[in-house]
C-alpha cells in the first residue's frame, strides 16, 4: 500500500466518522469539524475533500442531496449510509493496526 493510499484512507476515515457522529453535514462543515477536533493540525483542502466525498458516494458508503445552508445558500449534504458504517469500522481497524506498528516502530527500531 503507498502513502497516498493511507492519506486517502485517513481521510476516508475523519469524514465517515464525522458523519456518524454529527449527522448530515456539507463539506464545509464536514472540513470545519475535522479542523475543530484536531485542533488545527489536521488541515482538510477543498482539492482532496470534494473528489473524496464525491468517490465515497460512489462506493455508495455516503449519499449526497441538495439542500440550504445555515446561510440559505444551496449545498450538497452528505450522510452515511449502512455501507459506509461498514466501512468505518474497517477503516478504524486499518488506523488502529497502522498506528500500533509504528508506535511499535518508535519503541524497538
Amino acid at each position: 500500500m503507498g502513502k497516498h493510499d493511507h492519506l486517502q484512507g485517513t481521510l476516508d476515515l475523519l469524514v465517515l466518522k464525522s458523519l456518524a457522529s454529527r449527522g448530515r453535514m456539507h463539506g464545509y462543515a464536514i472540513a470545519s469539524h475535522i479542523e475543530q477536533i484536531a485542533g488545527e493540525v489536521l488541515r482538510v483542502e477543498e482539492g482532496s475533500l470534494y473528489p473524496a466525498l464525491h468517490r465515497m458516494t460512489q462506493e455508495g458508503w455516503i449519499k449526497a442531496e441538495w439542500g440550504a445552508s445555515e446561510n440559505n445558500r444551496k449545498a450538497r449534504f452528505y450522510s452515511i449510509t449502512a455501507a459506509g458504517r461498514k466501512q468505518l469500522g474497517a477503516e478504524e481497524k486499518r488506523w488502529s493496526e497502522l498506528t500500533g506498528a509504528v508506535a511499535r516502530l518508535l519503541r524497538y527500531a
